[in-house]
């Protein structure tokens, strides 16, 4: 099997300025996603993805294929992973032959293990080869969820759960933004990585699910990173 590994690591954000080549330990917060894929025999190459050249240059160093700088039109904050995946996924094939898979893998969920990305790819291997998505479970139930109508609170799912005890609720679950793998033509024709054939990986690990979008998802990954017993 051939998966590409996609990074998408773009330099403008507006909340956490530079969060991607930030260090967190000791090195860029992009270098723990890239040093994550290294060894896994399915993966036949990480690119990254970024409009910027000091991304692209730590990138480099730290062993990724980063053979050009995001066009213009893939550069501003509207443009989607799927289309900045399905622009580096063109280009691979159209260079070095077609996948099998495609891994979009986020710089900002540092603490994803090797483990659970190889348990991802056999999931992907043993379910047709659609999609297998990262996910977590939800801290707030979603069937304890309001909206505003009309000045007033009202559930925002009709049949709401309150009063019934949590641990007696469906489990649901959030994609957690650490893993998405599909496969190249499902991507193509659906234009997204969800609502489509999908199997669940699930993180339990709150530290595992962490995705770093603020100052403060960062102070807590430092924080994470000064636990005992942390995984990788």
């Amino acid at each position: 099997m051939k998966i590409l590994a996609i990074v998408p690591a773009r330099g403008g954000s507006k909340r956490l300025p530079g969060k991607n080549i930030k260090l967190l330990g000791g090195k860029p917060l992009i270098n723990w996603t890239i040093e994550i894929a290294r060894g896994i025999p399915e993966i036949c190459e990480t690119l990254v993805s970024t409009d910027d050249p000091a991304i692209a240059l730590v990138a480099k160093e730290a062993g990724a294929n980063v053979p050009w700088l995001r066009p213009e039109a893939l550069s501003t904050d509207q443009a989607t992973s799927v289309e900045v995946a399905l622009h580096a996924l063109d280009w691979y094939e159209s260079e070095k032959g077609v996948v099998d898979g495609l891994l979009l893998l986020q710089p900002t969920s540092p603490f994803r293990t090797q483990a659970k990305i190889r348990l991802g790819i056999e999931l992907f291997k043993s379910h047709s080869h659609r999609a297998v998505i990262g996910v977590s479970p939800v801290r707030d139930h979603p069937m304890w969820a309001f909206k505003i109508d009309n000045g007033l609170l009202v559930p925002f799912i009709e049949s709401h759960g309150f009063g019934t005890r949590s641990q007696d609720l469906q489990p649901a679950f959030v994609a957690n933004g650490g893993f998405y793998l599909i496969t190249p033509d499902e991507l193509r024709k659906s234009k997204t990585f969800v609502n489509v054939e999908q199997v669940p990986l699930v993180g339990e690990s709150n530290i595992e699910s962490l995705d770093i979008d603020t100052e403060l998802d960062f102070k807590l990954a430092e924080y994470f990173l000064n636990l005992k017993d942390i995984v990788n």
